[in-house]
């Protein structure tokens, strides 16, 4: 086994424990839906786990519908409620992936830039792992699950609630258009996938500190996935 793979395997295992710790937790307490957990640091504290492998496991069940997270409000037991999902509807239905894209790349670049300035050493961590995660993804899926973990990882180390909530919102919508959803025929991603060496250097850049080189290679990367979103469209229509 190389040190990377001993590397992911531990990451792994402890992401494994904190689930299955968090689970535990909720189902002793028998929490009413819509209940409001404890803040991260607290809960992380509580159930005996690093704050990173929390927010992977909350990240987990969030994505198996046993909870939901609100920008600023916090982390609440059971399903988003209907009039959340049905505000993204709405606005997925006015919208196009070309516009979704265009909101990225004024949004995002920024956020990188936000992230340079206040990130801890516990994001830059949760950064690298999902670097690392998606490298090692055997499927488009899981490289996709472990993409948007990264750059809602780099929105969270912005700490800007607000700025935040514009992320997940545009997040939400992104995930219901066509375009994402196109792939070619291979089953997972090149070896020489462009968004390795994009995402390496704009993690990089937030951990130098670099405001500039932060923003600026996320402008870039978010250029490189529109140009590849519209030519696999087209290619789809021919």
């Amino acid at each position: 086994m190389t040190g990377h793979e001993g590397h992911l395997m531990s990451v792994d295992n402890g992401r494994g424990a904190a689930l299955v710790q968090l689970r535990a937790w909720l189902a002793q307490r028998e929490l009413p839906g819509n209940s409001r957990l404890p803040p991260e640091r607290e809960l992380a504290e509580i159930v005996g786990v690093s704050r990173g492998d929390l927010r992977k496991a909350l990240a987990t069940l969030e994505a198996d519908g046993l909870l939901w997270r609100h920008v600023g409000k916090g982390t609440f037991t059971g399903a988003r409620p209907t009039t959340e999902i049905d505000s993204i509807a709405v606005i997925a239905n006015q919208t196009s992936p070309a516009e979704v894209m265009r909101a990225r790349l004024v949004l995002e670049p920024e956020l990188a830039r936000e992230a340079a300035l206040h990130a801890t050493a516990d994001d830059i961590r949760a950064m690298r792992l999902c670097t690392d995660g998606g490298r090692a993804a055997e499927t488009w899926r899981q490289y996709e699950n472990w993409d948007n973990r990264l750059h809602r990882t780099i929105a969270e180390a912005g700490r800007n609630a607000l700025l935040l909530s514009v992320f997940d919102t545009i997040n939400a919508v992104r995930r219901t258009v066509v375009w994402g959803r196109l792939r070619n025929d291979k089953l997972l991603p090149p070896a020489d996938h462009h968004s390795f060496g994009d995402h390496d250097a704009i993690v990089e850049a937030i951990e130098n500190r670099d405001l500039s080189a932060a923003a600026s290679l996320m402008r870039t990367h978010l250029q490189r996935v529109q140009a590849n979103l519209i030519e696999r469209h087209q290619a789809a229509q021919d």
